[in-house]
């Protein structure tokens, strides 16, 4: 094969793997506006479509109905901006975690996150003591704070030389359990109220999205997402064997490590203040990913972003509807759809990734 042939080659690879990727959002756009006229508001897609540009285009002829205009902007956009910047965020950060530690089962929630930012939440809720911020924000501060506090601790781990993947997973597992038990302890001297909203948090729900909560895990997110971009050649090297050979390579990997562990980290801890903890995402969207489109961390990383938006949303919407009016929590749907759906694709899975 001469060179010519190889760079056309290479070329195709590039491209089938860039519109994968492009109809995966075209997808989940469409699948977002489908999603907005779902539920006992009896909206159509033209009630919806129309509500959405009346105000993005006030210039324009279009008209919708100040039924349309609560509905769709107040309680269902929210929840799907919500759902689409959250699953993205999770699944990228389970994604870079996984390169960086070289374990299929490692997400931003085994190395303690999530528990941490429970507890944080947990001491607002029953103690009414807040770090930082306000009264009206101080679950959701809390919530932040002791997570970033956590990852922050990860990082100094990883500056530690010696230290492995392998050690910090061990590290956050054993601050996963030392932050679930400081919770069953608060939630053990809780009343009855703060017991049901610590339980509430910690289900996970998008009820509560807001535009400016949006707007603050949006820019969190799209201003790491960047950084762990420009590492996925060397995600690809550390995860590709030991960090013996990423630095063969010329990859610096602890550095790397303590970088991506970091941005995901804040990543994760952006999003679950917001919405509680939502686990399930991070951990198998990266695997289904991966499944789909290969081990190259330039497509994994933003092709998990889009099935994250995409598992999260499907699930929110079910949640919303199955039993409505009813709502089932978020974080509960996305175990009970993923989870079968993920031993499918195991037990069916190829020798090789579909494109």
């Amino acid at each position: 094969m001469g060179v010519s042939e190889a760079k056309e080659l290479y070329s195709k690879f590039i491209t089938r793997k860039v519109v994968f990727i492009l109809t995966g959002l075209g997808g989940l756009a469409v699948l977002s506006l489908f999603t907005a006229s779902i539920g006992s508001a009896g909206l159509s897609l033209n009630d919806v479509a129309c509500a959405i540009f009346a105000k993005l285009f006030p210039f324009t002829n279009i008209e919708s109905t100040h039924l349309a205009d609560i509905v769709v902007w107040k309680l269902r956009l929210p929840r799907i901006a919500m759902a689409l910047i959250g699953g993205a965020g999770l699944a990228v950060s389970g994604a870079a975690m996984q390169g960086v530690t070289r374990n299929p089962l490692v997400s931003p929630f085994t190395v303690g996150v999530s528990s941490a930012a429970a507890f944080g939440a947990s001491i607002a809720i029953v103690l009414g003591f807040g770090l930082i911020g306000s009264e009206t924000y101080i679950v959701i501060t809390n919530a932040f704070v002791f997570a970033s506090i956590t990852a922050f601790f990860v990082y100094g781990l990883a500056r530690i030389r010696g230290v492995t993947g392998e050690t910090l997973v061990l590290a956050g597992i054993a601050l996963m359990f030392l932050f679930s038990a400081l919770t069953s302890l608060l939630q053990y001297f809780a009343s009855e109220e703060q017991l049901q909203a610590v339980v509430q948090w910690m289900f996970g729900s998008l009820s509560g999205a807001s535009w400016e909560n949006i707007v603050t895990a949006s820019i969190l997110l799209f201003l790491c997402l960047p950084f762990l971009m420009r590492y996925s050649w060397d995600l690809n090297a550390i995860a590709a064997g030991s960090d013996e050979i990423a630095k063969s390579l010329g990859v610096n990997a602890p550095r790397v490590r303590v970088i991506c562990l970091i941005l995901a980290c804040l990543i994760t801890a952006g999003i679950i203040c917001f919405t509680g903890v939502i686990g399930f995402v991070c951990l198998v969207s990266p695997h289904i990913a991966r499944l789909l489109i290969g081990a190259d961390h330039r497509f994994v990383l933003p092709y998990s972003s889009v099935l994250g938006a995409l598992l999260l949303l499907v699930a929110d919407t079910v949640g919303r509807n199955i039993l409505s009016p009813v709502t089932i929590p978020v974080g509960i749907v996305t175990s009970l759809i993923g989870v079968p759906f993920f031993i499918y694709l195991l037990m069916t899975r190829r020798k090789e990734y579909w494109v």
